[in-house]
C-alpha cells in the first residue's frame, strides 16, 4: 500500500489535523459485500455502474489480546492519527470475521475497510468514514469509489462514475420482492490492483477496446437498472448477459474456467450468470424467483460436481436499503 506511512508505524498527528476525541471501547461492526450487476471499473472511468448489497458480512469485534491483529488493523489507525488529535500509538485490539469468499469480486476488503473505520471512529459522520474508506483504498488500488458507496448504502445502487472522487448516487432501491441471489465461487482468486493498473495503461492509450466496452457497459447498466426498478426479470438476464458479453470479449475479465462454469449453470438450471467484479476470477451472479433458487442451486451443486469442479454454490439474501 502506498500510505505515508510505513504498516505498522505509528506517527504522530499530522500538522493541521482536526481534533477529535482518544478513542475508546471499540463497538461492534458488521458490513455486508456487494455483488456488481453491470458497469465494472465505470465508477472511476466515466459511466454508470448497478450494485447489489449480500447479506455476507464482514463483522469487527473487540478482542482482549493484541497477538494478532487483522490485515490492515494498523495502517487504518495510521490514516485515522495523520487526521485525528489524541489517538493512542497503536489502534485497539480487535478480530474480525467474514462470510464472503475472499477475493472473489464481492468486495469483501471494502467491507472489513470499513467495518474497522466503523470500529475505530465511530463518533465520526457516516459520510466522512465512507469517504476516508475511499482515500484509503484509493492510495493503494488507484481505484474509485463505487464499492463503498454500495457497501454502505445497501439495497440495490445506481452510480454515475466520475474520474476522481466518489461516483455519484442516482438510483436506490430495495431488491424485488420474490428474487433471489445465487453466487458461484469459482475458487480461482482475482488480483484488482493488477486489473487496475492495466486498464489505467488502457485509459492513458485511449485503447479503443477500452472505449467501447464503456459504451456497451453504460448502456448494459442503464438497461439492468430499468429492468430491476420494473420487476422485469427476463429483460435483467438479458441485460446482464450482454453486460458480462462486454467484460469477456472487450476486456478479458472472464476465464475459461468461468465461461466453465457459466455454461454448465445454463445447460443444468438455465440460470444465466455474470463476473462480478473486475474479472480474472472470483464469483459469478445470477438471479431467480425465490421459488426456484432451491432447484437451481442444487442443480448447479450437481452440475460442478459431476464437472469434479471446486466451486461452492451460495445463497446470500440481499440486504435492504439503509
Amino acid at each position: 500500500m502506498r500510505h505515508s506511512t510505513s504498516p505498522g508505524s505509528s506517527p504522530g498527528p499530522a500538522p493541521g489535523a482536526s481534533p477529535g476525541p482518544a478513542a475508546g471501547p471499540v463497538l461492534g461492526s458488521s458490513r455486508p459485500v456487494r455483488a456488481c450487476l453491470s458497469g465494472e471499473d465505470l465508477d472511476w472511468l466515466g459511466g454508470r455502474s448497478v450494485c447489489l448489497a449480500l447479506d455476507l458480512p464482514t463483522r469487527v469485534s473487540p478482542q482482549v489480546t493484541t497477538a494478532k491483529q487483522p490485515r490492515w488493523a494498523e495502517e487504518i489507525w495510521a490514516f485515522l492519527r495523520e487526521r485525528r488529535d489524541g489517538l493512542p500509538d497503536a489502534p485497539p485490539p480487535v478480530a474480525v470475521t467474514g462470510r464472503a469468499p475472499a477475493a472473489s469480486g464481492l468486495s469483501s476488503s471494502t467491507a472489513m475497510i470499513l467495518a474497522l473505520f466503523d470500529a475505530f471512529a465511530p463518533d465520526s459522520g457516516r459520510a466522512e468514514r465512507v469517504r476516508w474508506a475511499y482515500e484509503f483504498e484509493f492510495a493503494f488500488c488507484n481505484g474509485g469509489g463505487m464499492d463503498q458507496l454500495a457497501i454502505d448504502r445497501s439495497g440495490a445502487t445506481f452510480f454515475a462514475g466520475r474520474t476522481t472522487g466518489l461516483p455519484d448516487l442516482i438510483g436506490h432501491t430495495a431488491f424485488p420482492a420474490g428474487w433471489s441471489v445465487i453466487l458461484v465461487d469459482s475458487r480461482d482468486p482475482k488480483s484488482t490492483p493488477d486489473h487496475i493498473r492495466q486498464v489505467r495503461a488502457q485509459q492513458s492509450a485511449r485503447d479503443p477496446a477500452l472505449l467501447a466496452y464503456q459504451r456497451r457497459c453504460d448502456a448494459s447498466s442503464a438497461a439492468v437498472w430499468s429492468a430491476l426498478t420494473a420487476g422485469d426479470l427476463p429483460g435483467l438476464h438479458d441485460a446482464m448477459a450482454e453486460a458480462h458479453r462486454a467484460m469477456r470479449n472487450l476486456q478479458r475479465m472472464s476465464t475459461p474456467r468461468l465461461e466453465r462454469l457459466r455454461a454448465l449453470a445454463a445447460d443444468a438450471a438455465g440460470l444465466p450468470l455474470k463476473v462480478s467484479g473486475a474479472g480474472g476470477g472470483g464469483a459469478l451472479v445470477g438471479i431467480c424467483r425465490t421459488p426456484d433458487l432451491d432447484a437451481a442451486a442444487d442443480a448447479l451443486r450437481a452440475a460442478y460436481r459431476a464437472d469434479g469442479s471446486p466451486a461452492a454454490v451460495l445463497t446470500p439474501s440481499p440486504c435492504p436499503p439503509s
